[in-house]
């Protein structure tokens, strides 16, 4: 490729560039300013005043509680998310069973069946044990409903590990659990990378469960404690562009540091699958 075909393949990715930081740039400026302002100016016209009061106004309302939520449940659920995953797969690829290709298509079988359709069995079970408007029946269901498509990721990857690793561990000694926690574990960062960024993403926008389960302010994320800021005769827009803003934030400076991660585990997945 020449130096104009260059040209224009960096040209199109700026192109690009523009059209996806752009609405955060103007979900920025829109969060600084009023109600006033909004509806009577026009949308891409720059704050007339930059009103940072929107940001305190959305802290002192309850946001950095909201915000505290969202990092323990999601924090939580990525952690038994990926342990658990990464136990299973590791059974049923590196270990000879009978019954290991019918429990990995169970466990495929996760990914087939839609958010919805479970809200009311879902609702019903945690009912009878007493887990409605508790955190851990969040914490629960993102955790089951993550470990599908967190074990599809890391299956190429623990398929393709050299064997000769495990027999050399376990001719000296070493028992399964070590195996596995001092040995196979550190093997599959970069893939880990990958799974941890994808939970953190769904598990933090997520809103449905969180909105059927959740009742209690105090136990509430971010994603449904927006609502607060939606009157039933007036709605301050200024401060919900600063929550989105603050919510969004954390899936950005992720992404931006572990990108990187992200790539090398789904390159090395993809080329040891």
């Amino acid at each position: 490729m020449g130096r104009i075909g260059y040209f224009f393949l960096y040209l199109c990715l700026a192109i690009v560039a523009v059209f996806q930081i752009f609405p955060i740039i103007w979900l920025f400026m829109f969060s600084l300013k009023d109600n006033q302002e909004i509806f009577s100016g026009s949308p891409f016209a720059l704050p007339s005043e930059f009103r940072w009061e929107n940001y305190a106004k959305v802290w002192e309302g309850g946001i950095g509680l909201y915000f505290w939520n969202s990092i323990w449940i999601t924090g939580i659920a990525i952690i038994l998310t990926v342990l658990l995953a990464s136990m299973a797969t590791f059974v049923i690829t590196r270990m000879q069973w009978k019954l290991s290709k019918l429990v990995l298509g169970l466990f495929m079988v996760g990914l087939m069946i839609p958010i919805h359709s479970a809200i009311i069995p879902l609702f019903s079970m945690f009912l009878n044990v007493n887990l409605i408007d508790n955190p851990w029946s969040i914490v629960i269901t993102y955790t089951a409903y993550n470990l599908p498509i967190t074990m599809m990721i890391l299956l190429g990857f623990y398929y393709t590990l050299p064997r000769e690793i495990e027999e050399a561990a376990i001719i000296d000694g070493c028992s399964v659990h070590r195996m596995f926690f001092r040995i196979i574990l550190p093997m599959t960062t970069p893939v880990m990378s990958t799974t941890v960024i994808i939970n953190m993403i769904y598990n933090w926008n997520e809103f449905v469960f969180v909105n059927t389960f959740i009742s209690s302010d105090k136990f509430k994320t971010l994603t449904v404690g927006i609502q607060n800021f939606i009157g039933q005769y007036m709605t301050d827009w200024g401060a919900i562009g600063a929550t989105l803003i603050i919510s969004v934030l954390p899936i950005l400076l992720a992404f931006l540091f572990f990108s990187n991660k992200v790539v090398e585990g789904i390159s090395s997945s993809a080329v040891k699958g």
